[in-house]
């Protein structure tokens, strides 16, 4: 079957013929590094990997996905830190890479940076006023979008809901409210770079622009993103190149994936639920995270749950299980298998991922079914390579139930933290029995230590404690609530309702009849550093607050 792809740009499925079928070109959206990446931001980069794998079992694909490293919100965050935007990027650049590698997303083959490409982006802007497209106003660059026809084509809207949806400020010195900035001045304490129009810094348009110009030619084949960069990023990407390669279409597909809801509610600061995919590793493993994300049309709104977390923890175990009990070992190879027809040609039509995982689960009963042994092991090997292609069932089958990273029955991150924690304090205070629990515990899941450590000692980390310690400080003093210490010399947070207690309670029974005992012990933990002690009896868990 032929790749279909749905086009924005056309509103339809169109089939996928590359300009140069020895050389495909791909280009996503990356991330600006000023933050921990949210789990809405994981959903393009693990939808358009499988995409990548795909084009890779028949082109030779060129694939970049570029780093914003320089904005306006990396400027804010590297004066609140106290740190320069260098600093902060790279710990971020860092992170991200961390979050990607645990989700199973492979590295593209460029991961260009805006500050490794302003003479790039200078000389593009040179192009866009040469040849009228672009003008200078008061120190800075703008782009003249009643110079290009076409301008609106991609999202379809009306001049008077993209100048609504731009969400800019019409500054009084633009000739058009829904002209955009090329290059804006620095001042002395802003980062910038020395340019025709003075000291300054890109606007954020321009650099991928640029930089798909830099590596992957005038004309891309295929440009992916969220659906909240439709307009005005991608719009104005297109206006900029078109009108600085003299006409020249800047992409031929332009795929959007739709955008990630938490519980039902959208994701926002006022809510309050923003949830990054550090924190959702706490709880899930990179490869549940990675289905649960692949459980929807990437064209369609996900709705991310703790259900669905459990269900792909389930379809995970038994997807294991049907590996392991037919005797397949050790982590994938490419050369297994090659994937099922009926996952292929789901994933062909328009990226159809759930048809492709109920081709995977319905190819895991079929092996579960094989009575001989030589036909049991190809079906298996057909499962593994169709999860190749999905990024997903390379794990050692037989190690998956044991490891600290897998799925039902095995430690979450947050688990290993407080295990860590338990081990350093105990050591400090000479409490050497204890700390050697605390060590056997996670070597008994296979958790190396000093790994451990080395991940919570990452430069982000570092990061992550300058900003409590400025929230600290700036918080009211009236909002600030004295640190009691625990023998384990953790601060006791704020103080738990009955309701939080009892669920805690639950929560840890219900661990403990799946045998799950180092994450009980943690929730145990949990509640003795805020001061409630549990006692386990015939008949049940009582809890009590201890007294100060």
């Amino acid at each position: 079957m032929a790749l279909y792809l749905y086009n924005t740009l056309s509103r339809a499925r169109e089939r996928f013929v590359p300009a140069d079928p020895g050389r495909v070109t791909m280009y996503v959206c990356g991330p600006t590094v000023y933050n921990f990446s949210h789990i809405g931001n994981a959903r393009p980069y693990v939808v358009f990997d499988v995409l990548a794998r795909l084009l890779r079992r028949s082109y030779r694909l060129v694939y970049a996905r570029n780093f914003t490293d320089v904005d306006d919100k990396i400027n804010a965050a590297a004066r609140e830190l106290g740190m320069s935007i260098g600093e902060v990027t790279a710990a971020y650049i860092d992170q991200f890479h961390e979050d990607m590698d645990e989700l199973g997303v492979l590295r593209p083959d460029i991961e260009p940076r805006a500050t490794a490409h302003i003479d790039e982006i200078i000389a593009f802007i040179e192009c866009l006023m040469e040849t009228g497209h672009a003008y200078e106003a008061e120190r800075h660059v703008l782009f003249s979008v009643a110079s290009f026809q076409d301008y609106g084509r991609l999202s379809r809207r009306s001049r008077d809901d993209m100048i609504a949806g731009a969400r800019v400020e019409v500054a009084p010195f633009k000739r058009d409210p829904a002209d955009f900035v090329l290059w804006k001045p620095s001042d002395a304490a802003t980062v910038g770079w020395d340019s025709p129009w003075g000291r300054g810094r890109p606007g954020w348009h321009i650099e991928c622009s640029a930089m798909a110009r830099a590596h992957l030619g005038q004309t891309i084949d295929i440009h992916c993103g969220g659906q909240d960069l439709v307009f005005p990023h991608h719009e104005n990407e297109i206006a900029q190149s078109t009108c600085a390669h003299g006409g020249t279409p800047f992409c031929r597909y332009w795929l959007h994936n739709g955008l990630l809801r938490i519980d039902g509610a959208k994701m926002a600061k006022s809510v309050g639920n923003i949830l990054s995919i550090w924190e959702a590793l706490q709880g899930y493993s990179g490869e549940e995270l990675r289905l649960m994300l692949l459980t929807a049309h990437y064209r369609q709104p996900l709705d991310f749950s703790g259900d669905m977390g459990m269900a792909a923890r389930r379809q995970l175990d038994r997807m294991y299980a049907a590996l392991r009990d037919a005797g397949i070992e050790g982590e994938g190879n490419a050369d297994d298998a090659p994937p099922p027809e009926p996952l292929l040609d789901a994933l062909e039509n328009d990226l159809n991922t759930p048809q492709a995982l109920a081709a995977l689960s319905g190819l895991a009963r079929k092996t579960n079914r094989c009575r001989d042994p030589g036909a049991r092991r190809e079906s298996a090997l057909a499962l593994r390579a169709g999860g190749r292609l999905l990024g997903l069932l390379q794990q050692d089958p037989g190690e998956w139930a044991r490891t600290a990273w897998g799925g039902g029955g095995r430690i979450t991150k947050a688990a290993i933290d407080k295990l860590l924690s338990r081990y350093e304090a105990r050591r400090k205070q000479g409490k050497d029995d204890e700390a050697r629990k605390a060590v056997e515990l996670l070597a008994d899941n296979g958790i190396d230590i000093e790994k451990v450590k080395s991940r919570l000692d990452r430069p982000v980390m570092r990061i992550r404690h300058r900003q409590n310690v400025l929230r600290d400080r700036d918080a009211p003093a009236q909002k600030r609530k004295p640190a009691a210490e625990d023998s384990a010399g953790e601060a006791d947070a704020v103080q738990l309702t009955e309701a939080e207690i009892a669920a805690l309670v639950e929560q840890r029974k219900s661990l403990r009849t799946e045998r799950k005992f180092a994450e009980a012990d943690a929730i145990r933990d949990e509640l003795a550093a805020k001061g409630i002690v549990l006692e386990d009896r015939g008949d049940g868990t009582t809890w009590r607050r201890e007294a100060q």
